[in-house]
């Protein structure tokens, strides 16, 4: 009778051991358990509890540091990017991505699947012939889908079903999610997307784990894992850009006077939980004007003195939250006729209403503020006169004015007329002395005529001021004779004038012959020397009338003739 009860101890031990032996996902999924690591979590909206059983026969749990990592994917070692857009305020959602990153010289195609390159040298060398391992090929043969076993491999660690969505068999890998406690599993491709709504999650930094096991007939093989920090805050995560014109260096806090900041506030909300919420935002710019008061993210503010300033902003905004729990209303005295029953209580909101929570968000920062350049314009532009030709360059001086205190330097960029293609930037020290007045000469070479656009900038050490301007340049022949072919020498400019002199007279000499040709045939009547005067008259007279025709009848021939009757 005693080996009875032995042996049916043993049968009872037996029974007992799968259950208790099994797998835990908080087990299977967790690569560190600290001490302090707390059981108790507050549910998420669609996950469930790390306290189930996990199907180990059908997905194996490898530690780290096992040599089947090596082995667990063809061509390399994959890997896997965890990332989030935290933070995250308390009541909005936070997003996680994963991406798969294959080895060298594979791909995942528009099929679901993995693309062998040719010639693509990885972990293990050079890869054979572009290949295509098509993941469901086997499935079809099998009929895999219409077998007897294709609910015990088509399931999640869980035991679930896959869901069968359009395409679903070519969703290769396997993505088990947890974190608080809770997992959360998915079929997918080669990237995916999950989030979770921080409601119900307590403040501060948590961590988020994936697992990542690939299909390969009928089990699954683990080929990467990740995990992330992401980060919930009661307070609005915001961020608070400042920018000035001319400002040198953003990037130091360091401003200049008389120009305005401009502030730009950031708020990080990918999630959109704010949309509906009226957002005010409070600033002190620590200079004495006052708080002030805006629902405009940006703000511009002019500092009239040098100096460090202390600059404080609070956002406030109204967010969805939960409603207050019923508070019993404080004792007070009540006369006897208006007791009221003693479990009366004040409500401060109505249950299952919608209910608000005003949420803040701060932001600090010590801005100096300095003398700096405020301005630079270009009052002036001429052509140098060089005593000796030069063979290409044309030089241009460029008078300066600025407002503010002496430039340490300035810098010309000189492009095409479209202002795109540079072709020359020249950068010079400002050593000369000024004064009280910022007026300088610049010279630059110009590469032969044309229009060019120039970029001249002036700065200190915590100012940059910026000028355009279109400069056209005149060829070296452009103003003297096309003779001289551009030649602009004063020993040229007096030959240039000698030659149209000896040309104006060769051309006189040619009308007064062609003119003395045409009348030398009149005869004389006596010989005479009254006759011979007349003759001299009227060649002279012609003359006169070829190069200044006017009125006959004040020529004085016409008094010598005859008249008629």
């Amino acid at each position: 009778m005693g080996c009875l009860y032995y042996f049916l101890g043993f049968l009872l031990l037996a029974t007992r051991l799968p259950p208790d032996a099994a797998k835990r996902f908080h087990e299977a999924l967790s690569s560190e358990i600290t001490p302090g690591y707390i059981r108790e979590y507050n549910q998420l909206s669609g996950w469930s509890s790390d306290e189930n059983d996990w199907n180990e026969r059908l997905y194996p749990v490898w530690k780290r540091g096992d040599p089947r990592w090596k082995n667990s994917w063809k061509g390399g070692n994959m890997r896997v990017v965890l990332t989030s857009d935290s933070p995250a305020l308390v009541g909005s959602n936070v997003t996680f991505v994963v991406k798969l990153v294959f080895p060298r010289g594979q791909k995942e195609d528009a099929g679901g699947n993995m693309i062998y390159e040719k010639d693509c040298r990885n972990d293990t060398g050079s890869s054979p012939d572009p290949h295509v391992y098509n993941w469901t090929a086997w499935t079809e043969d099998d009929d895999w889908e219409s077998g007897p076993n294709q609910s015990h491999h088509n399931v999640f660690p869980d035991g679930r079903p896959f869901p069968h969505h359009h395409g679903w068999r070519k969703w290769n890998f396997i993505y088990v999610f947890h974190t608080l406690g809770q997992y959360f599993q998915k079929l997918g491709r080669c990237s995916e997307r999950v989030s979770i709504n921080t409601a119900n999650v307590t403040l501060g930094p948590q961590i988020m784990e994936v697992t990542v096991y690939r299909r390969h007939r009928w089990t699954r093989v683990p080929i990467t894992r990740a995990k992330a920090v992401y980060l919930v805050t009661d307070q609005i995560p915001m961020f608070v850009n400042m920018s000035q014109r001319n400002d040198r260096n953003s990037s130091d806090d360091t401003f200049l006077r008389d120009l305005p900041i401009t502030f730009n506030v950031l708020i990080h909300d990918p999630s959109h939980f704010l949309n509906e919420s009226a957002i005010y935002y409070k600033w002190n710019f620590g200079d004495n004007t006052g708080l002030i008061v805006s629902n405009n993210h940006t703000l511009n503010h002019l500092y009239v003195l040098n100096g460090n300033f202390s600059l404080n902003l609070t956002v406030q905004a109204a967010v969805p939250g939960p409603c207050p729990s019923p508070s019993r209303r404080p004792p007070t005295p009540t006369p006897p006729s208006l007791l009221a029953d003693d479990n009366s209580l004040e409500l401060r909101e109505i249950p299952g209403e919608d209910c608000q929570i005003t949420r803040y968000g701060y932001f600090k920062a010590t801005i100096t503020i300095v003398e700096g350049i405020l301005e630079v314009n270009i009052i002036q532009m001429t052509d140098v006169q060089m005593p000796v030709p030069q063979p290409a360059d044309s030089l241009m001086d460029f008078v300066v004015t600025c407002q503010g205190p002496t430039p340490t330097e300035v810098c010309t960029i000189i492009s095409d007329p479209t202002c795109q293609l540079a072709q020359s930037t020249v950068c010079n020290p400002v050593d000369v002395d000024m004064g009280d007045m910022c007026l300088l000469t610049v010279r630059r070479a110009f590469n032969g005529s044309g229009t060019y656009c120039m970029n001249l900038t002036l700065g200190d050490d915590s100012s940059l001021v910026l000028t355009s301007t279109l400069v056209s340049v005149p060829g070296r022949g452009e103003f003297c004779s096309p003779m001289l072919r551009g030649d602009c020498s004063p020993l040229s400019m007096a030959n240039g004038a000698l030659v149209s002199v000896v040309c104006l007279a060769i051309f006189v000499t040619v009308i007064a012959f062609l003119v003395y040709k045409k009348h030398k045939e009149y005869k004389h009547i006596r010989n005479s020397t009254g006759t011979r005067g007349q003759g001299l008259n009227v060649f002279l007279n012609h003359v006169k009338v070829t190069f200044f025709p006017g009125s006959r009848e004040k020529d004085p021939l016409l008094k010598n003739q005859p008249g008629t009757l």
